[in-house]
């Protein structure tokens, strides 16, 4: 099984460049979900293990560490720019994982080693399926990503989807060109680029169905997150608006009634909600709600 041997380094590692470009460009990682890159960066350890064991060529020994190296360099920028962390503390912890996944692989490579070298195959079988897995995995995050904004893709570089998804399909042209097929390899190729495509084709359809709203916010010297923001702010019902995932949760003694409802799903129909807890404007607003109790409380005043 060669799932790395038919590989190009460029693809899969350089196209991260284009990602790390992008977030220190801008100095915002809204959008590029850290779960993605922190996984590419675990997978680089089974990976790594792989091709030192099997005595692979140096490129590409070297490229799962490269491969780890600028993941975790995303991952510590994502901790900066969208978590609002100082760049000491984001890069002590970025050294200290990178300082473990190291230890990790060389433990592998010392133990598995002496297994492969006695003819033992099955373990490096499980280190490259385990690998695979979840490279293809760290694709999944940013499926909700695009989902909260309705097919958009911000914050991820599509430049390196692009490149990316180039090295998986020459990948895979290079295992059926050869005499016999890696099924295992051809499986993670045939994912990523469902999943990559997938990815292109979602922001496609996004900038296909909002063209004209990008085109009448460019006439009035507006982006599209302007008329985002001015319907955000307004509270109107736009079918272009953020989703957001929130709990359902229900309000006390109701059962199967409008308690449950989600409070930002309301507000994005436009439907008023009250969400204050203070006493007093809950009995005043209660009392403006029922004018005839408002009646009786003046008169027995009186």
């Amino acid at each position: 099984m060669a799932i790395i041997e038919e590989q190009p380094v460029a693809a899969n590692v350089l196209g991260l460049l284009p990602q790390i470009w992008s977030n220190w460009k801008t100095k915002d990682t809204d959008g590029l979900p850290p779960a993605m890159v922190f996984l590419w960066a675990i997978a680089a350890v089974p990976f790594g293990t792989y091709a030192i064991v099997q005595h692979f060529n140096t490129p590409l020994q070297i490229q799962p560490q490269l491969l780890c190296t600028l993941s975790l360099i995303s991952w510590v920028q994502i901790l900066v720019y969208g978590n609002g962390w100082s760049w000491f503390k984001a890069t002590i912890y970025g050294v200290t994982t990178a300082a473990i996944f190291g230890g990790a692989q060389a433990v592998l490579v010392l133990t598995l080693r002496p297994l492969y070298n006695r003819g033992i195959d099955y373990p490096m079988i499980i280190v490259g399926v385990i690998a695979s897995l979840l490279v293809a995995i760290g694709l999944l995050p940013p499926y909700y990503e695009m989902w909260k904004r309705r097919g958009r893709v911000v914050g991820i570089s599509l430049w390196f989807i692009f490149i990316d998804l180039l090295g998986a399909f020459f990948s895979l042209m290079a295992l059926v060109a050869q005499h016999e097929f890696d099924i295992l390899g051809g499986i993670l190729y045939i994912a990523v680029i469902i999943l990559e495509l997938g990815i292109l084709g979602s922001h496609g359809i996004w900038l296909i169905r909002t063209r004209r709203v990008r085109r009448a916010a460019a006439l009035e010297g507006k982006t599209f997150d302007d008329v985002l923001e001015e319907k955000a702010h307004a509270g109107t019902p736009w079918k272009f608006s953020e989703r957001r995932f929130c709990l359902k949760e229900s309000r006390k003694g109701g059962k199967g009634g409008k308690g449950g409802e989600d409070v930002e799903m309301q507000v994005e129909r436009g439907d008023v909600v009250e969400t204050s807890t203070n006493p007093s404007l809950t009995t005043a607003s209660s009392i403006n709600k029922n004018p005839a109790v408002a009646a009786d409380g003046g008169q027995s005043g009186v």
